[in-house]
């Protein structure tokens, strides 16, 4: 039975609870098996709406240019933006939409280059894309405590499905991987973010998805210090920090905060990098601030 013989539909569900002060926040989300010919707009609208088209055909019209959409399309209405949509006559569209507001917003979607210059994504046959639709739709119908966090994430993963449909190949790209300092900057945020935790230059490696001796070598020429030692000096800056600003924090409590789990060792290098033993150094500290 084709499209145009389907009775026409229409749901929809608001956030029960929305919080108006977060930096994201999804409004509401539905569905529509639209009728032949059906035509939002020309309107505006004062929030970001995103469209999911699952089957079915039709036109979007943004900033003057009329875009033909099918299943797997999605687009995005921007605030203020004066657009129309308009199902075909012969296969009107069954589509998904999600509103949403905050000052994140606009951030993350110029983050994945979805913008009324760029208003579509072609996501194909990944069903993912419209079963987030839907994770948001069953969330809010739920009532639960927590539906509002659980739609962030879903829309999250939703914009991190159509960067990924917009970017393809990103990972592989060559400007990215021939760039030595990329790789680098990589390392660092790599070992800035995790420098607390248990990590190795090898578990690195093979997180970022180099070869150890080719990040090594490449690290030290950019840095001036080997990966293990640019960690050693991190582990141990953080800690100098935290003798200053915790004198509740106990030496061991100190060195176990930052990444050492051998107080003696976290003792040593200190003293060896900074002349003072982490005591020593906390002593003269308080003597300077009192």
């Amino acid at each position: 039975m084709s499209n145009s013989k389907k009775s026409d539909s229409y749901y929809v569900v608001s956030n029960p609870q929305p919080a108006a002060d977060d930096e994201l926040t999804v409004l509401f989300t539905g569905s529509s098996q639209t009728k032949p010919g059906h035509k939002p707009g020309p309107k505006v609208v004062d929030y970001f709406l995103l469209h999911h088209v699952q089957s079915g055909r039709g036109t979007y019209t943004c900033q003057g240019t009329t875009y033909a959409l099918g299943p797997g399309d999605s687009f995005l209405i921007e605030p203020g933006k004066l657009i129309s949509y308009q199902a075909d006559e012969e296969e009107p569209w069954f589509y998904r939409w999600i509103a949403f507001e905050g000052p994140m917003a606009a951030a993350m979607l110029q983050q994945i280059g979805l913008s009324s210059q760029q208003p579509v994504v072609h996501t194909g046959r990944k069903r993912s894309v419209g079963v987030l639709y839907h994770h948001v739709q069953t969330v809010f119908q739920s009532r639960m405590i927590h539906a509002n966090l659980k739609a962030n994430g879903y829309l999250h993963l939703l914009l991190a499905e159509y960067a990924e449909a917009l970017q393809p190949g990103q990972r592989s790209s060559p400007q990215l991987t021939s760039s030595g300092e990329h790789i680098v900057q990589q390392a660092i945020h790599y070992l800035s973010a995790q420098y607390a935790e248990p990590i190795t230059i090898e578990l690195m490696a093979e997180a970022l998805g180099y070869n150890r001796a080719y990040l090594s070598t490449l690290f030290k020429r950019h840095t001036g210090l080997t990966p293990v030692t640019f960690l050693l000096r991190l582990r141990t800056d953080k800690a100098r920090l935290l003798l200053r600003e915790r004198p509740e924090l106990t030496v061991e409590q100190i060195a176990s905060s930052v990444g050492f789990h051998d107080p003696l060792y976290f003792s040593k290098q200190f003293k060896r990098i900074y002349g003072l033993s982490p005591t020593d150094y906390r002593h003269a500290m308080q003597r300077l601030e009192s």
